[in-house]
């Protein structure tokens, strides 16, 4: 189960960076597979949507220092805590009336299998 939820950690933390670096290049692509609407149109609307880009490139290097240079442990705390993005973009999703599947599928998803590493971690670490 280790060996698991260290593929589970690398595997979220991978894929919030690809993530967040598409959100760099296609802001606006980038949201279509989101799960809500595009926001209105603006001069600023990409440059909004790729904050959220630098936020979950950052997210998925700290849980790649930590992998490096923390212990199992602390990479299940991370990840635990980090489980939380996933379940609110589900939540706002939910409650926007956007994409149900979407929202179970891949962003609730996502914050079960990373809490689901997070406690492996945690139980192998103790």
């Amino acid at each position: 189960m280790y060996w698991f939820s260290i593929a589970v950690a690398l595997l979220a933390a991978l894929g919030i960076i690809a993530i967040g670096l598409m959100y760099l290049a296609n802001p606006k692509g980038a949201t279509q597979s989101f799960g809500l609407p595009l926001p209105e149109q603006g001069p600023n609307v990409a440059w909004w949507l790729r904050l959220k880009g630098v936020r979950d490139v950052v997210s998925g290097l700290v849980v790649l220092a930590l992998m490096a240079w923390g212990g199992p442990r602390m990479v299940g705390l991370v990840l635990l805590i980090e489980a939380i993005i996933p379940v609110g973009d589900m939540s706002l999703i939910l409650a926007a009336r956007g994409s149900t599947a979407r929202a179970l599928g891949v962003h609730g998803l996502t914050a079960a299998l990373m809490i689901a590493a997070a406690i492996a971690l945690i139980a192998s670490a103790a």
